[in-house]
């Protein structure tokens, strides 16, 4: 009985778009055999996707530490006892080397986060600078400043940002248990306020956070059934940080891990889908796992804002190993040229593999 609902559910998926997806459908694909998920989210990323290309991005701290919200993940909160030394704005100079050292690597998109509730008035002049700055280099820029208003995102719009992240973190039931400072609703606000201000949006979550199962297939119906879906969805594994209220919490096993990535790329086709936190903890097999999942998107350099991340050269080393290629920035202008190289791509994979959903 169970193999014919599995296998009904294989063949009822589609590669288009979907905002209406319910918790059945995805705790059903949760469930698919490892193999039979793994197949049906690699055909989906090469109907969308080059398999062997990752999008690379760098992601630097522009200010640290000291941030009002109880988020029990993470080591800037000030109240959590994590004894991480503070750091004011920094300056935009200091920014554009690192912007620019980033570029140097491979990075595509140059991403900067601050810790804060949310961006003050004062701050962001020096926060537009940025921007404009990174963009003049050739780069993509990023930006998680925390919430925003309806008029921070449009200034951020006019100063050429592509990119805003703001995570949903994990489910709306669980959410309570991990945050109290600020609400679900609070982080769908943000991520309407910068939809209708012309950028693009990165948002996903975190897992294992002491999370259900269930918890983790909600964040994806959250993420996925949004007005409009992200155009980068970052999941991360906890990092765990002495000094916070998770630092003891159980390990996620790496099969879940890798699970979540399929179905979220099974779930935004068209979203890259970030390997983030927690690549340090991961072996090299563990990581192609994820890209065999569809992952194809990571953050290049030594931490992530705190948190540690494998090192440029290791990257290049395991990309090497695997046949894999940084993605190049494509110009969203020149629809033509994206809709020729997908049909490229379609037609280079498609006696490799059968769609699976037909």
């Amino acid at each position: 009985m169970m193999q014919t609902v599995l296998s009904s559910t294989l063949d009822s998926l589609n590669t288009s778009v979907r905002n209406n997806w319910t918790l059945a459908e995805v705790e059903t694909l949760f469930a698919l055999p490892f193999n039979d998920l793994m197949f049906q989210a690699q055909t989906i990323h090469r109907q969308h996707f080059n398999a062997n290309e990752v999008q690379v991005s760098t992601l630097l701290s522009i200010k640290t530490g000291a941030c009002p919200e109880d988020c029990k993940y993470c080591s800037q909160s000030a109240r959590n006892k994590t004894n991480l030394e503070k750091e004011r704005l920094l300056e935009v100079e200091k920014v554009l080397e690192a912007a620019q050292k980033a570029k140097a690597m491979g990075s595509t998109r140059f991403c900067m986060g601050a810790a804060w509730r949310n961006p003050k008035a004062r701050d962001m002049p020096v926060v537009l600078d940025m921007i404009k700055g990174v963009k003049a280099l050739g780069l993509e820029s990023c930006m998680t400043l925390g919430m925003l208003d309806e008029d921070q995102a449009q200034q951020l719009q006019d100063a050429g940002l592509d990119y805003y992240n703001h995570n949903l973190d994990t489910s709306p039931e669980h959410y309570n248990q991990i945050i109290t400072t600020r609400t679900y609703q609070d982080r769908l606000d943000t991520l309407d306020h910068v939809r209708t201000a012309g950028m693009k949006v990165c948002s996903g979550g975190i897992v294992g956070l002491g999370e259900s199962a269930v918890d983790r297939a909600s964040l994806l119906v959250q993420l996925a059934n949004l007005p409009k879906q992200p155009e980068s969805v970052p999941i991360n594994m906890l990092v765990k940080v002495e000094g916070t209220p998770l630092a003891d919490v159980d390990d996620l096993e790496s099969f879940d891990f890798i699970r979540c990535i399929a179905v979220a790329r099974i779930m935004m086709p068209e979203s890259h889908v970030r390997l983030s936190a927690g690549r340090s903890a991961m072996n090299e097999q563990m990581q192609a796992l994820c890209f065999l999942a569809g992952a194809n998107s990571i953050f290049y350099g030594c931490k992530l804002l705190t948190a540690e991340n494998p090192e440029t050269d290791k990257d290049t080393q395991l990309f090497k190993k695997l046949g894999i290629n940084t993605e190049t920035i494509i110009d969203d202008s020149t629809e033509q040229d994206k809709d020729l190289k997908t049909s490229l791509v379609n037609e280079q994979h498609k006696e490799l593999f059968y769609d699976a959903a037909h």
